[in-house]
């Protein structure tokens, strides 16, 4: 059924209106002018077809049509104040849907995680797993991860890293044959060895297939914990993973929250 369209401005100035039974009150209330208020309440006595208030010797009154609907019409306000509050719910709720590659969320974000559920017991997480660009139309995401060169057409903040790394088994060898996964170096697109991604190809190389070049930040736990070593120094790159949401998305504060706490 189509809707009637509401003159909501008009609406709720009647509503002070009435509840102060003065033009100035009712300006004040709303932080307008007494003679914008007047404008209003003419404006919907027009589009209604009705008179809403008269002026008497004793002051400003209401006509019987104008207090007809007054009941029905705070109502529907305070209807709209519970519908704001719901939606704004949202705001201070401490469920968070990420998407990331199934390699980020294993080797970098759960540990990240975790240490902020231990802080606080109220956080829930929901994580998706997602190749390539992460769809914000389809899934209920409030933030994403992403391999690229920049935020794209989103917000976003880069996680802080060091570049690409090579690393080895512990006993590796610096010539032993390379591990190649999407998106690594082009140096590495020949390697016998070919993996799903730079997680895998971190456990590759701790189990002594051959080295793998991959992003710093991917490597850190598995190099302080001496699962792989590395070759040289990490180098820079271009490419790195950025935390990313639509605009909309991006100004919630839990989420803003959580990108201030991952990127500490």
């Amino acid at each position: 059924m189509k809707r009637t369209h509401l003159p909501l401005n008009g609406l709720r100035v009647l509503d002070a209106a009435a509840r102060h039974l003065s033009f100035t009150r009712a300006a004040d209330e709303l932080a307008v002018t007494p003679a914008a208020v007047g404008q209003q309440v003419r404006a919907l006595e027009e589009t209604l077809g009705v008179v809403l208030f008269r002026r008497t010797t004793r002051g400003l009154e209401l006509t019987p049509e104008g207090e007809a609907g007054l009941v029905s019409l705070r109502g529907g306000f305070l209807q709209f104040e519970e519908a704001v509050r719901a939606m704004q719910a949202g705001q201070s709720s401490k469920s968070l849907t990420i998407a990331a590659p199934r390699d980020v969320t294993e080797k970098w974000l759960m540990p990240h995680l975790a240490r902020l559920a231990r802080g606080d017991r109220e956080l829930r997480f929901l994580l998706v797993a997602t190749d390539g660009e992460p769809d914000f139309t389809e899934a209920n995401l409030d933030l994403a991860i992403r391999w690229a060169d920049g935020p794209g057409d989103y917000e976003g903040e880069a996680l802080e890293s060091e570049g690409l790394v090579a690393v080895v088994a512990p006993d590796g060898a610096r010539d032993a044959p390379a591990i190649a996964w999407p998106g690594c170096p082009t140096e590495d697109v020949g390697a016998p060895v070919r993996v799903a991604d730079a997680g895998l190809a971190i456990d590759a190389a701790a189990e002594g297939l051959g080295r793998a070049t991959v992003p710093e930040l991917l490597a850190r736990r598995d190099l302080a914990a001496g699962r792989v070593r590395a070759l040289g120094e990490p180098r820079p790159s271009r490419l790195g993973y950025w935390l990313v949401a639509p605009l909309p998305q991006w100004r919630q504060k839990k989420v803003r929250a959580l990108v201030n706490a991952l990127t500490e």
